[in-house]
């Protein structure tokens, strides 16, 4: 009789009454594998689309790249003429208010003008007549590098 009450009692607890498997101190990484995976395939997608702006097909120039420490105030000229500032479509009657809005170094900013190949040279001399006139003197034409 003594042998059975022996073998009840270490089937179900141990000494003490304490449990025989304890809980678990390790971290399930699974779900943050999971997680992080999908994370990167979301940035893989969403990278390239953010950082184009508006499609415009550039003139090819000799000149080399530019090294720019911040992102430049940017006016861009698509190819039916209309004007965008930092991907945000403005009427040319607005642009030197939307600049000034935007400008956070007042008239010493850097303003990068993106005018798309086919556009007339009159249109860009308009776009830029408008930003000096304004007062930013410290404005350049952006064009893409030649493959050559």
């Amino acid at each position: 009789m003594a042998m059975s009450a022996i073998a009840a009692r270490k089937g179900g607890r141990g000494r003490r009454g304490s449990p025989r498997y304890r809980p678990m101190a390790d971290i399930n990484m699974t779900p943050f594998i999971d997680v992080m995976l999908v994370l990167l395939i979301i940035f893989m997608v969403a990278a390239p689309l953010l950082a184009t702006g508006v499609p415009i097909d550039l003139p090819q120039t000799k000149s080399a790249a530019l090294n720019v420490e911040q992102k430049p105030l940017s006016v861009a000229i698509d190819e039916k003429g209309a004007v965008f500032v930092m991907d945000q479509p403005v009427e040319m009657n607005q642009l030197a208010d939307k600049l000034k809005e935007l400008a956070k170094s007042g008239f010493d900013e850097r303003i990068y003008v993106r005018g798309a190949n086919q556009v007339n040279y009159g249109k860009i001399a308009e776009v830029m007549s408008i930003i000096t006139t304004a007062g930013y003197k410290k404005v350049a034409l952006v064009t893409d590098p030649s493959k050559n």
